[in-house]
């Protein structure tokens, strides 16, 4: 569980609510069914509008990684390209092709498949690095979603009071409703600015980081079959893998005791 993002939810969430609270409010001055129903259901329809539905289906799929921290190690993964980088330098490339099966990486297993069947590091390169650019430019669709859902919100929250305030002018003779009326009408705006500040563009913010940092993943994954194929020395290339890491992944240096001066 990423405690960022449940802590964060929580906060925001809790907070308005409290603050409600606190100026002698309750939550069914604001929990408007009907107001729901306009607000989200119109903010659906314009994102299903305007991207195809595989690209808002996979953005629903990818909405648990911004709640669920990922599975994968990127220092796991340069441990293993370490070992792959050893075992091919004692016994040659082609025997990397046993650990192949053992791979659940989609990417690193075509990779180092690529590799054994004695593809050129150069060419390697061109035929994954087109497979990265055409997958990140899939995957950056995903926040985009969330991204267009929070530009709608707050206009569809407008038309949401718009439509209560036309029924509220329509009733006019009950003077003592309409102040009733106008309360439960800008409800909808609530929700509309609320949705889009709370939930759509923070998640995607965070879709974003993911999908960075898998991106990542996947370039270090490439350089470093790259490199065992040219064969390159385990220990330069785990100091050079480490390159793509953010310091708090990297692992610790030891520290050097230093001798007394005389």
């Amino acid at each position: 569980m990423d405690k960022s993002s449940l802590g964060g939810v929580l906060l925001a969430v809790g907070g308005i609510l409290a603050g409600l609270l606190i100026e002698g409010g309750n939550l069914r001055q604001i929990l408007q069914p009907t107001a729901a129903m306009i607000v989200f259901g119109g903010t659906i329809g314009a994102v299903m509008l305007q991207f195809p539905l595989p690209v808002v289906l996979n953005a629903v799929r990818r909405l648990k990684s911004v709640f669920v921290a990922p599975k994968s190690n990127p220092e796991s993964t340069v441990q293993r390209l370490v070992t792959y980088a050893q075992k091919a330098r004692r016994e040659g490339i082609v025997s990397l092709d046993a650990d192949l099966a053992e791979i659940d990486d989609p990417f690193l297993k075509k990779s180092l498949m690529l590799a054994v069947d004695g593809t050129e590091p150069d060419e390697l390169r061109k035929i994954m690095e087109l497979e990265l650019n055409n997958q990140a430019e899939y995957e950056e669709q995903v926040p985009q979603v969330f991204e267009s859902a929070g530009g709608f919100a707050p206009t569809i929250g407008i038309i949401g009071a718009v439509l209560g305030l036309i029924q509220v002018m329509q009733h006019l003779d009950k003077i003592d409703e309409v102040g009733r009326g106008i309360a439960v009408a800008f409800v909808a705006t609530i929700y509309g600015v609320g949705s889009a500040n709370l939930l759509y563009l923070p998640v995607s913010g965070k879709l974003k980081l993911r999908i960075r940092e898998e991106q990542i993943t996947r370039e270090m994954t490439l350089e470093g079959v790259a490199s065992i194929l040219e064969g390159m020395n385990p220990r330069m290339l785990e100091t050079k893998l480490h390159g793509f890491l953010i310091d708090a992944e990297k692992p610790a240096d030891q520290e050097i005791e230093k001798e007394p001066v005389a």
